[in-house]
């Protein structure tokens, strides 16, 4: 996982680099972070796992977030829709003091407020 940590962060920095670049102007640059979300990428994986347990893809989907992210307080998969409407925030007018920020979609899954 340390490939994962490394590329993340690096985008991290690039993004506030970019802000930075830009403050003062209308362009701003933020960075939305997804937490565990029910994508098209994810479905095959569900329902490969559903047909080797003999569980339907809910069962399997909400037993990994009870099992392995119980801090969420979403106790769910994230939707794509959900992810979608941060992006449709961040590039829209209401987001202009929003620049440089990484902004989580994760449903609570981290406890820190930073």
């Amino acid at each position: 996982m340390i490939h994962y940590g490394v590329t993340k962060t690096a985008q991290l920095a690039v993004s506030r680099g970019l802000a930075e670049l830009t403050a003062g102007t209308a362009v701003t640059v933020n960075s939305v972070l997804p937490g565990p979300t029910r994508s098209d990428g994810v479905e095959p994986f569900l329902q490969a796992m559903a047909k080797q347990s003999g569980k339907s893809p809910e069962v399997l989907a909400a037993e990994f977030v009870k099992q392995q992210r119980p801090t969420s307080l979403l106790q769910r998969f994230a939707t794509v829709e959900e992810v979608a409407n941060m992006v449709i925030y961040v590039c829209s007018p209401q987001a202009s003091a929003t620049n440089g920020a990484a902004l989580r979609v994760e449903g609570g899954i981290v406890r820190t407020i930073a």
